[in-house]
């Protein structure tokens, strides 16, 4: 295998839905460099939902292997593998998925927070983020006093706030407006240029595939062409 931070080999899932086999991933391969912003693109139902859920290690493959930062994320179990993701990876999902009864900086710092990091390291994480993407002054706010907009601004914070090594993005900007698309994406492809962090995004947003630098398009399962950008 290469050096690269993300290795996925002759990958693939089938799932039964009713009578139906479903082949949600055909034989794929492809691998993602420290450091990149990349989209998986495609229409719906083509796997690139479920390609990022193989190396988020939230799924299981039916075949092939995906390697994260050098652990082989199909070999681990159910409790090594919610720890990896604990200790290695930051996700944004489409929903959101902040929790109710918190507010915006206790959404931020809860990953800090389950693994062990102090309160005054926390702190001194969290509130530049919040800075960061707008939101210092709704940090005491919970989830349902803030838009849309601004709870996936959190879920930006909570997802970079421990320095993961790589961001996994499912259709971050699908329920948000134009406008606040643009200002989510914008922050989060300056926290690449200026921490590294690696990018992986799934979307058909153009606005998602106009900054990334490099997209990889999929269809019924399977990688259909990759391409490399021009810098944005």
């Amino acid at each position: 295998m290469s050096d690269a931070i993300i290795k996925v080999r002759d990958v693939s899932r089938v799932y039964q839905q009713g009578d139906i086999e479903v082949h949600a991933l055909r034989g794929v391969d492809l691998d993602v460099e420290q450091g990149e912003f990349t989209v998986l693109a495609g229409p719906s139902g083509s796997g690139k939902t479920t390609l990022l859920n193989m190396i988020g290690a939230l799924d299981t493959a039916s075949g092939g292997r995906v390697e994260v930062g050098g652990t082989d994320v199909t070999a681990l179990g159910r409790s090594a593998a919610a720890d990896f993701r604990m200790r290695n990876i930051g996700f944004v999902f489409q929903a959101y998925n902040l929790i109710p009864v918190l507010t915006a900086f206790e959404n931020a710092e809860f990953v800090m927070l389950l693994q062990g990091v102090s309160a005054a390291e926390r702190r001194n994480a969290v509130l530049p983020l919040l800075e960061a993407v707008g939101l210092a002054a709704e940090k005491d706010r919970k989830p349902h006093q803030l838009s849309g907009g601004q709870q996936q601004r959190v879920a930006v914070a909570r997802a970079i706030a421990s320095k993961p090594k790589i961001v996994l993005a499912d259709e971050p900007t699908a329920n948000l407006d134009t406008k606040t698309s643009a200002a989510l994406l914008d922050i989060m492809a300056q926290l690449n240029a200026e921490h590294q962090i690696t990018f992986l995004f799934s979307s058909h947003d153009p606005q998602v595939m106009e900054r990334a630098r490099r997209i990889v398009r999929l269809d019924s399962g399977r990688v259909v062409a990759d391409e490399r950008t021009a810098e944005p």
